[in-house]
């Protein structure tokens, strides 16, 4: 097999794991990228194909994300991880485990791990490499990364909740929910949202946003009936979507540019926290994006005093 075919078999599983390093779909598809540049660089075959290229996708997402942290440190407001909506690697055998660790809310407990960490752990916990292959690839010792791997397991299980797992009823209460957030109706959105609630967004001071956030119930279902019923009057759409391998939403303008994205943590039958993605430097990937101080200006003119 050539090595470009040898590439391209593995561009998925190298993706998903500069993706969950790096939290930006941008960033890992360069890292994928430069991964190939150095593959084809290479004067010998390495004796195996997928170590060597993990162990570079992983070095170089390393690398990129001790830069990045520096950036992050000074981002305005929340700081969310790119919007995946399909995550280009499966493993059966994995499944569950892929499922978890694409989420926004597991993505985002990585956030606290050093890179180091992260990386051992994203190769260890989620895709099941050796520590003899994870020691490789980040260049220190087994027992090292066994420490880290620790570690960073610890880290990642304090902060973790147990979200729904049973796709059939996360998807029937998104479906519920998307019934009720069309209409505006204010109680049956308060109906799956759990008491303490909160729905926060990120658009690194580029797009408008709830000040700091919206909390409780009440507080998140009146502000959520208000925004898409004049949304769809000025032909917006919300479509339901997968996103990070959660229920959520794109939400289109009339044009079909997108907007920003939603993505909800269940648990216990309710909605626990809302997402949105609002910065356009994030929604690049996702389509042509929107202008989205204009679209807030045409909904706030098609507002009716009822809403």
């Amino acid at each position: 097999m050539r090595r470009v075919e040898e590439f391209q078999e593995l561009r998925p599983l190298l993706f998903s794991i500069a993706y969950r390093i790096l939290g930006s779909v941008s960033e890992a598809e360069d890292a994928v990228q430069e991964t190939w540049l150095r593959y084809e660089a290479s004067p010998t075959q390495p004796a195996s194909t997928k170590a060597f290229l993990s162990a570079t996708v992983s070095r170089i997402s390393i690398d990129v994300l001790r830069s990045a942290r520096v950036r992050r440190e000074e981002y305005v407001g929340p700081w969310f991880p790119e919007p995946l909506l399909a995550d280009p690697y499966e493993d059966p055998a994995r499944s569950a485990e892929l499922a978890d660790s694409v989420s926004m809310a597991a993505l985002l407990l990585l956030e606290r791990l050093s890179p180091l960490e992260r990386a051992v752990f994203v190769l260890r916990e989620v895709f099941g490499f050796g520590f003899g292959e994870v020691a490789s690839a980040v260049g220190r010792s087994e027992a090292a990364c066994r420490q880290l791997a620790v570690r960073a397991r610890r880290h990642m299980d304090a902060g973790r909740a147990r979200y729904e797992t049973d796709r059939r009823e996360r998807e029937e209460l998104a479906e519920r929910f998307f019934d009720a957030f069309r209409e505006g109706d204010v109680a049956g959105l308060r109906e799956l949202l759990a008491a303490d609630v909160q729905m926060v967004g990120d658009s690194g001071g580029k797009a408008p946003l709830w000040g700091k956030g919206v909390f409780g119930a009440e507080n998140v279902a009146r502000v959520l009936a208000a925004i898409v019923p004049p949304f769809v009057r000025i032909g917006g759409v919300v479509e339901p979507h997968e996103v990070n391998g959660q229920p959520g939403a794109i939400f289109r303008d009339r044009d079909g540019k997108v907007a920003n994205t939603l993505t909800f943590d269940i648990l216990g039958g309710q909605i626990q926290t809302i997402r949105a993605v609002i910065n356009p430097d994030k929604l690049a990937h996702v389509g042509p994006v929107a202008d989205a101080w204009a679209v807030l200006r045409e909904t706030n003119q098609a507002r009716r005093p009822t809403d």
